[in-house]
This record gives structure tokens, C-alpha cells and sequence, in this order.
């Protein structure tokens, strides 16, 4: 059987786990649109709501990379595209831990670092995986 079966697995847990943190982030950002509202501008808020933009673009951004990997598992024609968006996932996950370190340093941690790069490197893999399917399980 020609394709990867890593990138199907992993696009499913990046589809549950994207929608999951698009919902929580959904909940902080009209948490913090209360919380500024309530508080004025007695909150630094810039850095919070980049962090939270950029958060968000991640969420959308790795539901539809799971969709794609999902879709594209069998398909080694469509290697680059998935290769692209896991890409992308891995540029956001970083923006975001850099934002966290200059903005919030004490809630700073390298774990986070780790833990938030597992999924798009695994999804990265599987895709190079299919892009060579003779490698492929």
C-alpha cells in the first residue's frame, strides 16, 4: 500500500487537537476582549493580543493542515503541499514561543518549546515520507 500512514494519524490528532485549541482560544480571546473592557487599558494588551492572533492562525492553521494530511495520505502528488503546511505550523509554533519569551518570560518553559513542535515535526516526516513513497510503510 502506497502512502503514509504517519501523516493520516498525525492529521487526525492535528484536526482533534487543532479544533480543541481553536475553541479554547476562541474562549481566551472573549476572555480578554471582557477583561480589557472591564479593566480599560490598565492591561499591557499589545503583546496579548498578538500572542493571541498569532495563536489562532496556528489553531486554523494546523486543523487544515490535519484536513490535508487526512485528504492526502495516499496522494504523493500532493507531498509539497503538505510539506508546505507542516512548514508553516513548525514557523508559527516558534513565532509563538518567541513572542511568549519576550513578552512573558516567566511563563517562559523549553518543555512547552518541545511539546508544541511534536505534531508538526511528525506531520513533516509523514509528508516527506509520502513525497518518497518507496520509504513509505
Amino acid at each position: 500500500m502506497q502512502g503514509s500512514k504517519m501523516l493520516k494519524v498525525v492529521g487526525i490528532l492535528m484536526i482533534v487537537f487543532g479544533a480543541i485549541a481553536l475553541v479554547m482560544e476562541i474562549i481566551a480571546i472573549a476572555g480578554m476582549s471582557v477583561l480589557e473592557a472591564a479593566l480599560g487599558t490598565a492591561l499591557p494588551t499589545g503583546a496579548i493580543w498578538f500572542a493571541l492572533i498569532v495563536a489562532l492562525v496556528g489553531c486554523i492553521a494546523e486543523f487544515v493542515a490535519g484536513i490535508i494530511g487526512v485528504a492526502s495520505w495516499q496522494k504523493p502528488e500532493k507531498a509539497k503541499t503538505c510539506i508546505v503546511w507542516g512548514i508553516i505550523i513548525i514557523a508559527l509554533t516558534v513565532v509563538s514561543n518567541v513572542v511568549t519569551l519576550i513578552a512573558y518570560p516567566d511563563s517562559f518553559s523549553i518543555f512547552s518549546v518541545f511539546t508544541g513542535l511534536v505534531l508538526p515535526v511528525l506531520y513533516l516526516i509523514g509528508a516527506f515520507k509520502l513525497k518518497a513513497p518507496e520509504a513509505a510503510e
